[in-house]
């Protein structure tokens, strides 16, 4: 076996297996859906019994009249009887069946779009960097629209073709073991070609234009989300062009998977005409043998003719039970991927009393990166100290923030909260108690209201709206036609950047953590905004620990201490009026390099 075939073995597994489990919460609905569809499919297959019946009653008669062509019907009419009640059973377990497949579709569908969102969710901070959300809402729409395939395959389509394949052969074996012979052998050879034509010949490529297809929604999601850039650089017609040769890719791919199937087809049906001449031969010999009377050939070609079209549409079944797997597997190991960052078993609530901070001999390297950023690094803030976090880029003040966060996990060390390990607490209770005020806000497509009150989602009218009075966003909010009501956009896309700061600050009032973290973003604001939002976090701070990324050392001026991080290490600690004292002191330079920094306005 080639790994390529070891791999698709592997897919199908896993996405089967994945389906009963998920039919396994379904018990009841599972077990009348499938005793309903076999004794409709029962029903189905003992028709022709029934009706070869009729015609040897038929064919007795004759064209005589009298005693016993009244005989001749009596004997006919029960068969009649007989073939109208299997019918109104097929239709009605029939009824039963498909009714069943509904609301079990539709419950494992909303369940595994619940889960596979959770799960996604839950995904480390560096794990979202590096999906491409579009693909990933893809991979999940398209994985729940496959369960409905598979149900309506496995249970509605192959299940009844198996029955009556089964039951078919087992009867006609039991008249004549030489037509059991025939429509086994032929039966089983159309199943198994239809098989290996759909997992060795259709299902490769169908795996590529899939992947293909995930790329095209990616595109169209990065070029939409990025539409402003896109305007900016008036690129409209490079992502357009983009887009067309992503969709030329699959339209490629996509083309070789049609055709394949167009393929298959063609050779089903050839196979399914040999299978119908070989049982129809065998009839006429059995006949001529005098081995079956006329109604027993009526049973043969009957019961071919109800298998042939089980057979026929199983050649279509097999494809889209393919086709449904192919679509599945992304979801199925996406479903397989573990949280990188997870709670503990047993984890407990923080509980913040004061809001100190420790770092005791952190150990932290990025997963990719061979050299360690952190190596026994120590640092303890005390509760309710304004610490401003300065350096160079990639000098390690945001992964500090991160840490405290617990978007990754150290790997060495601990990092301490109120002398709780936040390894050893529940993530959400974690982040519920620190606010976060990122240096480009990101809002929901939703109302301001439901924006500012996202981190205290119970929050009352009249909460809110003091909240955004701390932040200084009350005013512009009212002067707006719907107020609170206002959606704004896509990431907050209608308002500019500093109204998009101030309910971020807004946000950060409302949920009144203890602890927080400020990534200062006022450096690219008008003088007027700028001077609203620091005194709107100069307000926030008060009586919080907070922790204050700088990127304009003129506003870390008030801070009752600074941490100068260079190269994962704490090179300077201390307030910052003694910190630009120091002669050559790293704060120093870097304040100096700065115009208008610390240094002139002293």
């Amino acid at each position: 076996m080639t790994i390529e075939t070891s791999k698709r073995s592997d897919a199908i597994r896993a996405v089967l297996l994945f389906t009963v489990r998920n039919w396994s919460a379904e018990k009841r609905l599972v077990a009348i859906l499938v005793a309903s569809i076999v004794a409709a499919t029962l029903a189905d297959i003992l028709v022709p019994l029934f009706a070869g019946r009729l015609i040897d009653a038929v064919a007795t008669a004759g064209g005589t009249a009298g005693a016993d062509r009244n005989a001749a019907f009596s004997e006919a009419w029960p068969a009649v009887a007989v073939m109208a009640g299997l019918g109104l059973a097929y239709v009605l377990l029939r009824h039963v069946a498909w009714a069943c497949v509904v609301p079990l579709t539709l419950a494992i569908m909303s369940r595994v779009a619940d889960r596979a969102f959770a799960r996604v969710q839950h995904f480390s901070t560096d794990w979202h960097a590096n999906a491409f959300s579009g693909s990933i809402v893809r991979q999940i729409t398209r994985g729940m629209w496959s369960l409905d395939t598979l149900h309506d395959t496995l249970l509605l389509a192959l299940l009844p073709s198996l029955v009556v394949l089964v039951g078919t052969v087992g009867l006609l074996a039991w008249h004549w073991p030489i037509m059991g012979v025939v429509m086994a052998v032929g039966s089983i050879a159309y199943v198994v070609m239809t098989v290996l034509l759909s997992t060795r010949y259709i299902a490769p490529a169908s795996r590529i234009s899939n992947r293909l297809d995930t790329r095209v929604g990616g595109v169209l999601a990065d070029a939409l989300a990025c539409n402003a850039v896109v305007k900016a650089f008036g690129a409209e017609e490079r992502e357009t062009e983009r887009l067309r040769a992503a969709v030329s890719d699959w339209r490629g791919k996509t083309r070789i998977t049609w055709m394949r199937h167009t393929w298959s087809g063609t050779l089903q049906a050839a196979i399914l005409w040999a299978v119908r001449l070989a049982v129809t031969g065998a009839a006429l010999l059995l006949w001529w043998n005098g081995k079956a009377s006329p109604g027993d050939v009526t049973y043969v070609l009957t019961t071919y003719f109800v298998v042939h079209g089980y057979l026929r549409d199983i050649g279509m079944h097999v494809n889209n039970l393919q086709r449904a797997v192919n679509e599945a597997e992304e979801l199925v190991a996406l479903m397989a991927v573990e949280p990188q960052v997870a709670d503990r078993p047993g984890a407990r609530p923080l509980v913040v009393t004061k809001g100190e901070i420790r770092f005791e001999a952190v150990d932290f390297h990025y997963g990719r990166h061979a050299t360690p950023l952190y190596t026994g690094f120590d640092v303890t803030i005390d509760a309710g100290t304004r610490v401003g976090l300065v350096g160079h880029s990639g000098s390690g003040k945001t992964t500090f923030v991160k840490l405290v966060q617990r978007l990754y996990d150290v790997t060495g060390g601990a990092i301490r909260i109120d002398g709780q390990d936040i390894a050893a607490v529940r993530q959400a209770s974690l982040r519920a108690g620190i606010a976060i005020v990122p240096q480009e806000p990101i809002l929901f497509h939703r109302s301001l209201a439901e924006n500012i009150a996202y981190g205290r989602p119970g929050a009352t009218a009249a909460q809110i709206e003091d909240a955004a009075r701390l932040a200084s966003a009350h005013d512009f909010i009212a002067g707006l036609p719907e107020g609170y009501e206002t959606m704004v956009g896509e990431r907050g896309v209608k308002l500019s950047g500093g109204e998009r700061q101030r309910v971020a600050l807004a946000r950060a009032f409302l949920a009144d953590a203890p602890i927080l973290v400020l990534d200062e973003a006022t450096s690219s604001l008008d003088s007027e905004s700028e001077a609203m939002i620091q005194a709107a976090s100069e307000r926030l701070m008060e009586g919080r620990t907070a922790l204050v990324i700088a990127h304009r050392l003129s506003t870390v001026a008030r801070l009752d201490r600074i941490l100068v991080f260079e190269r994962g290490r704490i090179v300077e600690d201390g307030p910052p009026d003694v910190l630009m004292r120091r002669p050559n002191g790293h704060f120093r330079r870097l304040a100096e390099r700065q115009a208008g920094g610390m240094l002139a306005a002293e």
